[in-house]
């Protein structure tokens, strides 16, 4: 078996665009590399200046290169009888088979793999399939990327290690691959193969995996995890007091990490966290970048956890600082605390593989994209034999339809068959729930949090100590989750895997296998399937009508301070029903009445299936089918509720896009004030809250946070302490912080051409003098989309590329990967930009402030607080608005110093910051940078001077 391994540079991604250069490489029946082909190829066009960018290859090379005729010689021998490799292979066969058929030799036939689809599905997690990314992570050389040789060659060698971790791989699981890629003749030709060889080979008993139900997995049974007590020597704790514990801690830290050194913010927290712990008092600690702030409390709750024999829970907003404790600092901490402790992970049920599905989706061939479908589902064959959690975020389901894929797989509450499924011991649900059990500390995450409020507390295990992370989060968090939030999507998704058409759906599934199985209530439990499908039809059509009705009452307008674009934002006041809400009300009541009949018919067969069939796959449709319509039913109760529009306590509204009209369609119902509900459940429920964030209090105070969390009780009662952490850098020498007094303002939320104007020539001549490395943040899309083109034009002067959030395609993290990479590069973002972006170092030198953060005042939650304070003749504007803002523009203002070496500039374009009489707490809020005010001509000498050192160090 021979491969060729093919890559071409081409003047451009177009069918009549032409070949610039041929790179080769052959991999011979032994996986040796034994040759390789290159040449330049004169296009006979001129060269665009973006390719010359890209590959580093010259108009005047391609000069002297041979025409496509001559140069595709050398390359035709090479083909014959070869496996066509290649990194994106379409591509590359596309431009070949032009090539051949322009030059007049006969097409390649053979067969064509994609090394993507291989790293897809052999490396399930890897983080990107870029070649340069991934040569960098496999250590495969690649000297200059985007050249053809070296792409090929880098190719090949990417190849060869998918060729050996395919064979590493259990025969169980390559026979399902090969089985499952059957479509794909090449794809499944190779797996195909391989599964030949290893059937030859010896049968090697390996203790690596378990083999269960023909798969093969890494994690063993969870009933094997002892207590964490148990993997102690006695009490480790005994008569050590915290400041002994800490001391062998940072003498071990000093150790492990060379750079090491004790930081006084560090210390006092240690010390307020292991304070409020041993005095069972609640406490507010903001603790600004660079603190250090997770082993800040990570080391007080393992000390306070050992000690005591008694489990503190930690709780992050994003699962990516989740991710990060679990990635970086309890490793640390394992290797430096000097007993065995437990820190274990538990999320929200939905990111733990349910195998039960997986299995009856892969048996039965269960794929609604089969394609798509059959290479996610190989993918998770691989992962199995790697993980050891089932946890999603360990997956990238980024190409293709993924994650559609495993939302059906995703373990569910109420899908679940519990003890009586026979994959309970080997589940990755309750393998997380029993660690968390098992464990000292555990990480969960808000969104849990709430949900194991609502669960009258059944979901964590029982704790009495909690950390709270990035807090400035917890009052959005709650209100989401003590009230409701329907999408169009919550009924169709359910009502679509309930029955998507005559063949897919769970119902038609079920209905199809108990043909097969001789029951006496078969023909029962098939009328009723029969009478429950066009019921469900019924209510999907007239839940389609209400949400066109509901998304014609939302304003034409668009919102232009929205910070997303497009978002259409209607307030639906409490007892106050806008004009035709009967009619709505009608079609609302037809929903109720036929899903409630729908529901009890589907409940009933379910539950009669999963007692009586005594056939396993149907009790599993079953119990699958239960869990769809207890969905159904909660969205049915959550929509009548929502229609009322009866509770005062409630603010009502709908949401929508104008890109995908009443699909889009959004209804929230939230609490206005959800102070007494986290009073309740966690101050006054809870020996000790720790709420910690970079960003909590205004103006060196805590008012805001202790009316907004609930802690005025806590606080009148002496059980809460508080503290201002000192910032670990020198921020005068780190900072600037430039306001231009002249700038002109803007009235209301939309700027005028003048405002606009202003602020396009000052970013750009700004951007010049940083030479790129700025990120500018936007209070609002529409703004950033008026800026883009002009700024874009201004900037590609002076070599200087523009990446818009919106505007470019990709996600946060993919444009701020883009920004780092190009140092020459100006980031516009709006509302996710201003918090959880990390650039350190030189890729960040200025950061622009374009607006203060205020949140729209028309946002109806917003508003309906304002009246509720304007009721308790309070001012809305001081109380509510500036703080919120002070908080948010702190968190912007963040992004520019992220470690001791990080130097730079921001630059606030609203001067309310030095004019209103509220622009103080703004500025007293930051952590002490060096303040300027100057007129806007000043700004770029200014910017020029204070960058001098750097330039001088270079």
């Amino acid at each position: 078996m021979k491969f060729a391994v093919l890559d071409f540079e081409t003047t451009g991604t177009q069918a009549s665009d032409a070949i610039i250069q041929i790179g080769l490489s052959v991999i011979d029946h032994d996986l040796q590399i034994v040759d390789t082909y290159q040449s330049l190829v004169n296009p006979g066009v001129p060269l665009p200046g973006f390719i010359t960018e890209l590959t580093g290859i010259r108009e005047e090379q391609l000069g002297e290169a041979p025409g496509l005729d001559e140069a595709i010689i050398g390359m035709i021998p090479l083909l014959d009888d070869a496996v066509l490799v290649g990194h994106n292979v379409a591509f590359d066969f596309g431009f070949l088979q032009r090539a051949l058929d322009q030059t007049g030799y006969l097409p390649f036939t053979g067969r064509i793999l994609d090394t993507i689809d291989l790293l897809r599905i052999l490396y399930p997690s890897i983080t990107s399939y870029q070649l340069g990314a991934v040569a960098s992570q496999f250590g495969v050389p690649h000297e200059r990327p985007h050249q053809a040789d070296s792409d090929a060659l880098a190719t090949a060698h990417v190849f060869l290690q998918c060729l050996e971790e395919a064979r590493s791989l259990p025969l169980v699981t390559l026979q399902r691959i090969a089985e499952l890629l059957e479509g794909d003749s090449d794809l499944g030709w190779f797996f195909g193969t391989l599964v030949e060889e290893k059937e030859l080979e010896p049968l090697q008993e390996s203790g690596e995996y378990k083999f269960y139900r023909q798969f093969a997995l890494k994690a063993g049974e969870w009933g094997e995890v002892p207590p964490a007590r148990e993997i102690r020597d006695g009490d480790p704790l005994e008569g050590v007091s915290f400041e002994a514990f800490l001391e062998q801690v940072q003498d071990n830290l000093r150790t492990e990490l060379p750079g090491y050194e004790e930081r006084e913010s560090q210390n006092i927290m240690f010390g307020k966290v292991q304070e409020a712990f041993g005095s069972d008092k609640h406490l507010l600690i903001e603790a600004g970048t660079g603190t250090g702030k997770s082993l800040g409390y990570l080391i007080p709750a393992i000390y306070e956890s050992v000690k005591n024999d008694r489990k503190v829970m930690v709780s992050t907003h994003t699962i990516n600082l989740q991710e990060q404790l679990r990635e970086r600092d309890v490793p640390l901490l394992t290797r430096v605390v000097p007993f065995e402790f437990r820190a274990s992970v538990f999320k929200g049920r939905q990111h733990y593989l349910c195998m039960r599905k997986l299995e009856q989706k892969i048996d039965r061939r269960e794929f609604v994209h089969p394609a798509d479908d059959a290479m996610t589902a190989a993918q998770l064959l691989v992962w199995l034999t790697r993980t050891q959690s089932g946890d999603d975020e360990e997956l990238n389901l980024g190409i293709g339809r993924g994650q559609d894929f495993w939302d059906t797989v995703a373990s569910e509450t109420d899908s679940c068959l519990g003890r009586a499924c026979p994959w309970f011991r080997s589940c990755y649900y309750y393998r997380a729930k029993h660690e968390a059990s098992m464990a000292d500390v555990v990480v969960t995450n808000h969104s849990k949090l709430f949900s194991d409020v609502k669960a009258d507390d059944q979901l964590l295990p029982a704790y009495e100590r909690l950390v709270i992370d990035e807090a400035h989060h917890l009052e959005d968090v709650a209100g989401k989750h003590l009230g409701l939030h329907l999408k169009y999507f919550s009924f169709v998704h359910a009502m679509a895997r309930l029955y998507k058409d005559s063949k897919n759906g769970q119902l038609p599934a079920l209905r199809q296998l108990l043909g097969r199985i001789d029951h006496e209530k078969t023909n029962e439990w098939t009328r009723a399937i029969d009478d429950v499908i066009p019921e469900l039809i019924d209510a999907k059509e007239s839940w389609d009508k209400l949400t066109e009705l509901l998304y014609t009452l939302l304003p034409d307008r668009v919102d232009p301070s929205a910070p997303e674009a497009g978002q259409h934002t209607l307030r639906l006041a409490a007892g106050e029903y806008p004009k035709g809400w009967d009619k709505l009300e009608a079609l609302e009541d037809q929903i109720y009445v036929g899903l409630g009949e729908a529901i009890r018919r589907g409940e009933r067969m379910a539950s009669s299936v999963k007692e009586d069939s005594g056939d396993y796959t149907a009790e599993g449709l079953a119990t699958d089918i239960a869990g769809l319509i207890k969905d159904l039913s909660e969205a049915r109760e959550s929509l009548r509720f929502f229609m009322r529009l009866d509770d005062g306590g409630t603010v009502y509204w709908l949401e929508g896009s104008s890109q995908f009209k009443s699909k889009s369609l959004q209804m929230y119902a939230v609490p206005i004030d959800v102070s007494a509900q986290l009073q309740q459940h966690f101050f006054d429920k809870k020996k000790s809250v720790v709420l910690t964030s970079a960003t909590l209090a205004v103006d060196k105070k805590f008012d805001y946070m202790i009316d907004q969390l609930g802690l005025r009780e806590a606080a009148s009662q002496k059980r809460l302490l508080t503290e201002v952490l000192p910032s670990p850098f020198n921020y005068r020498e780190q900072a600037l912080l430039i306001v231009p007094r002249d700038f002109p303002s803007v009235r209301g939320q939309t700027a005028d051409a003048g405002f606009l104007a202003a602020l396009t020539d000052s970013l750009a001549r700004t951007a010049e003098a940083t030479q790129g490395r700025m990120l500018v943040l936007f209070t609002s899309y529409r703004m950033l989309r008026q800026v883009y083109d002009p700024l874009k034009e201004l900037l590609s002067a002076s070599g200087i590329s523009l990446i818009g959030q919106g505007v470019d395609s990709g996600s946060r993290s993919r444009l701020t990967r883009r920004f780092q990479e190009n140092s020459r590069s100006v980031l516009l973002g709006t509302s996710s930009f201003w918090e959880g972006v990390d650039i350190p170092g030189d890729a960040l030198t200025c950061l622009a402030i374009v607006r203060l953060p205020f949140q729209p005042p028309s946002h109806p939650l917003l508003e309906a607080k304002s009246e509720l304070l304007k009721r308790q003749n309070l001012n809305p504007f001081m109380k509510l608005s500036v703080p919120q803002a002070v908080i948010r523009f702190k968190q912007g203002f963040g992004r520019l110093v992220r470690t001791r070496r990080d130097r730079g500039i921001v630059i606030v374009y609203d001067t309310r910051v030095i004019e209103s009489y509220y622009g103080k707490y703004f500025l007293y809020s930051l952590p002490g940078p060096k303040m300027e005010h100057m007129s806007l001509e000043q700004i770029v000498p200014r910017v020029a001077e204070w960058l001098e050192p750097e330039a001088k160090e270079d």
